[in-house]
């Protein structure tokens, strides 16, 4: 089969594309055969090795796994003897990473890991997409104790997290503003967002509203920027470390402070991703309440490519790589 193959951490051109073994389920696993994958902000982070702490989890020297992807959306094809919630033919999307393997023509998936089945109507290409940026999302809003009713900022509202965030906010009833470059701004007006401003034109830390929440999507923002748009007893999440890695220690140091800040706290989730949530995801699409954005497809030859676009950080939502099967 072919595969995207890195042997050595370092740019988009350490990833080569090339024949390996086609894998074979264990007794519990699904052998699917993929449609459609993304490359996305964790593959591009395994990767590079970046920040350099991704060794300790995908190998010091080189990585253990050398096929990267995290999302994918295909057909199962086969099933091992102690695998039966799944059937063949039936079309799953789903999350691998730590197992990773999804960008290639195959992969074997765990029957009881991160996957679902695809709703009626929604194409590999829409699938793939759905769960990466999503889990991220939904991670950090449910650490943060979003509830109905409350005013949530979304900053970077139309990347793959943050285009996800907005969309499961407005679906649960919550009060949005959304942050974004012109260029998305009609994109995320369409998410239902009750506001949207535009970064490019005005500073959005400037708001004279309050929120209960504050999520920065992209991490490029940081508490201390961010705190005078919370409320009292608000909450700051990042998608990321922040600009001096703050959001590994300001969880723990700003509960201990609340007086001062008036009850304000960072808080810092390292998201989980099981079966149930990739069935919510897969309800919120068949529902119409989320679909994933996609910026531009490539084929699987193009993935350099596709990891040389990511990594301009400009694109908006998803990049989708499309993975034939020639009869």
């Amino acid at each position: 089969m072919k595969a995207a193959v890195y042997e050595g951490y370092g740019p988009p051109e350490v990833v080569r594309v090339t024949d390996v073994e086609k894998p074979a389920p264990t007794e519990d696993e699904l052998l699917i055969e993929v449609h459609a994958t993304t490359v996305n902000r964790t593959d591009c982070a395994y990767r590079g090795a970046s920040p350099f702490i991704m060794r300790f989890l995908t190998g010091l020297t080189r990585p253990r796994r050398p096929i990267l992807g995290t999302e994918f959306a295909g057909r199962v094809v086969t099933t091992g003897p102690e695998a039966n919630a799944f059937s063949v033919g039936d079309r799953v999307f789903g999350y691998v990473e730590g197992r990773f393997g999804a960008h290639a023509q195959y992969v074997t998936v765990p029957e009881g890991g991160s996957l679902a089945v695809i709703p009626p109507g929604v194409s590999y290409e829409q699938a793939a997409p759905a769960t990466e940026g999503a889990h991220y999302a939904i991670s950090s809003l449910t650490h943060a104790k979003v509830k109905r009713g409350q005013d949530v900022l979304v900053y970077g509202a139309s990347g793959a997290i943050g285009s996800a965030a907005v969309q499961l906010l407005t679906s649960i009833g919550v009060r949005v503003t959304a942050v974004c470059g012109t260029d998305a701004v009609e994109l995320v007006k369409g998410f239902g967002a009750d506001k949207v401003v535009d970064h490019t034109a005005q500073d959005f830390t400037q708001d004279d509203q309050r929120y209960d929440i504050v999520f920065d999507a992209v991490g490029k923002s940081s508490f201390g920027r961010c705190r005078p748009l919370l409320k009292p007893g608000g909450f700051y999440v990042s998608s990321d470390l922040g600009p001096h890695k703050e959001n590994l220690v300001l969880p723990l140091v700003t509960p201990l402070a609340r007086h001062r800040l008036d009850g304000q706290r960072v808080v810092f989730p390292f998201p989980k991703i099981d079966q149930a949530m990739v069935r919510h995801f897969a309800e919120l699409m068949d529902s119409g309440a989320f679909r994933p954005v996609v910026d531009r497809s490539y084929p699987l030859d193009d993935i350099v490519e596709a990891y040389r676009y990511v990594e301009t950080g400009r694109k908006t939502g998803n990049v989708v790589v499309v993975v034939d099967h020639p009869e």
